[in-house]
């Protein structure tokens, strides 16, 4: 197989764990979660993103939801009992993460603590993932819903995160809606603005084209992939990690670990849970929407009349979008 000189630096970030927990309110066994970690490692994925740091306490519905939510520090020691050579990362929300939850690196199993914000909060998550550098972590900030914000907005963002010791900045495609030019265009935006940093990418396969982008980003010199094995996660899914290890073909990346988690585990899943390319979804993102109408609609007795959707979507005064 041949080693692709053009993405030779890339790195993949696995989020199966915590993006698709989104559909199924992470509701992950642990013997789920140690099998992916497995399968991720001897496939030779460099990060597993195994949930949200959140605090509980911060977040309405808590309750309900799978320890995945809320990474426990010792119950995460007795998932993972033997570390190998994928590192685990951890993502948190502006305003739903106490800072006293954060152990230092040095004790804790995490490596890579990832803050996501709007770009209204930006300096909120410098201020937290500068706090998280200091204890040890690589750190990244991931700006989301980039294809909503204003251009001048996102240069003062940068200029902010510039001169922070933020690791990686990422170009977020919330909505599923940019294409490979849209990602062109941001990549070299935020290398104009971001001079030291290192670059990521996370995507969504609204309109089929989360590969596509994830690879023209890659091309260009962005470092940290996302993905998730089978696609899974919020309504459309993301990039699917077994594509794009296949297609990056690194000399240390071995597809076979992952075909057989999915045939274990994600065909059965898929029969349970819903996600990936879906009409309703293709809709929300070519008209740049949140993908929230599109979700409550395929969880209504309508869920397959798309042209009723397509016309209330673009129709506003009949369908709020609120």
């Amino acid at each position: 197989m041949t080693v692709h000189s053009k993405t030779s630096h890339c790195k993949i970030v696995d989020c199966t764990v915590r993006d698709g927990g989104l559909v199924n309110n992470w509701d992950f066994s642990v013997e789920f979660v140690r099998d992916l970690y497995n399968s991720l490692d001897e496939a030779g994925v460099e990060y597993m993103e195994i949930g949200y740091k959140n605090s509980p306490r911060l977040l309405k519905g808590s309750e309900n939801a799978g320890p995945w939510r809320f990474l426990d520090d010792d119950f995460l020691r007795k998932v993972i009992p033997e570390k190998r050579r994928t590192k685990l990362s951890a993502l948190v929300d502006v305003g739903r993460v106490d800072e006293n939850d954060i152990l230092p690196r040095s004790e804790s199993l995490l490596d890579l603590i990832r803050v996501a914000c709007y770009v209204r909060d930006t300096a909120k998550a410098i201020e937290l993932a500068t706090l998280f550098h200091e204890r040890g972590y690589e750190t990244t900030i991931n700006i989301m819903a980039l294809s909503n914000v204003m251009d001048n907005e996102l240069t003062e963002a940068l200029q902010m995160i510039s001169d922070s010791p933020i690791d990686v900045v990422y170009i977020v495609d919330s909505y599923g809606s940019l294409d490979p030019d849209d990602i062109r265009y941001l990549v070299e935006k935020f290398r104009r603005g971001l001079k030291n940093k290192r670059l990521g990418v996370h995507t969504h396969n609204n309109m089929q084209l989360a590969l596509a982008n994830t690879l023209t980003a890659a091309e260009m010199g962005v470092e940290l992939l996302d993905a998730s094995v089978y696609g899974m996660g919020r309504a459309a899914g993301n990039c699917h990690t077994e594509l794009l290890l296949a297609k990056l073909s690194k000399s240390d990346y071995n597809l076979r670990p992952l075909l057989g988690m999915i045939e274990r585990h994600m065909v059965d899943l898929r029969r349970r849970e819903e996600w990936g390319y879906l009409i309703p979804y293709m809709i929300t993102g070519v008209l740049d929407e949140h993908p929230r109408s599109a979700m409550a609609w395929r969880a209504s007795p309508e869920r397959d009349e798309y042209l009723n959707f397509y016309d209330k979507m673009t129709t506003p005064e009949t369908f709020p979008k609120a």
